[in-house]
């Protein structure tokens, strides 16, 4: 009887055990765009989308752009406490899970193109001030999500590009 109950325990144990592994792990986290209600979401995705790489070739410091681009370029593109991210030209392949890349949105089968294509999206308010809710929630959005942003251009020394964004459109994998 005591080796039945001790079957009986360890095979609960290693059922349970099982279970535990099933759970997401570095996956990009979950995010519904249907239900945001964000003054930035537009449900139209606006006309004339510039992708990234060709951005950073032709846009200039204060010019109003739409763009479009992928969420990524990093293992975590998001920037904690404000509606900030960074995206990457649709062109740039992403590596597959099959790859054995846990992290796809970090482009590391790709890096050496990322540099030439990723851009910084902030969205900001009427005065221009980043909002102070992180992305995920403010817009729905998750790694590998492919948004439209249109705002205005800010560029640095070295070329980097960073869209001070009004109104985000997702779309719809």
């Amino acid at each position: 009887m005591m080796k039945i109950l001790r079957w009986i325990a360890v095979s609960f144990a290693c059922l349970t055990l099982s279970f535990v592994g099933c759970g997401k792990s570095q996956t990009a986290q979950d995010a519904d765009s249907t239900n945001v209600d964000s003054q930035y979401v537009v449900q139209t995705e606006p006309d004339g989308a510039v992708a990234v790489g060709e951005a950073r070739k032709s846009v200039e410091d204060e010019q109003t752009i739409t763009l479009v681009g992928t969420i990524g370029g990093s293992s975590d593109p998001f920037v904690e406490g404000i509606g900030a991210f960074t995206i990457v030209d649709p062109k740039v392949p992403y590596c597959s899970p099959d790859e054995g890349c846990p992290t796809p949105w970090d482009y590391c089968c790709t890096q050496d193109q990322v540099k030439d294509n990723i851009a910084t999206v902030k969205v900001v308010d009427d005065g221009g001030n980043p909002v102070t809710q992180g992305a995920r929630g403010l817009l729905g959005v998750k790694e590998l999500s492919t948004v439209v942003v249109e705002g205005k251009a800010k560029r640095d020394e070295q070329g980097n590009l960073t869209i001070a964004a009004s109104k985000v459109f997702v779309r719809k994998p």
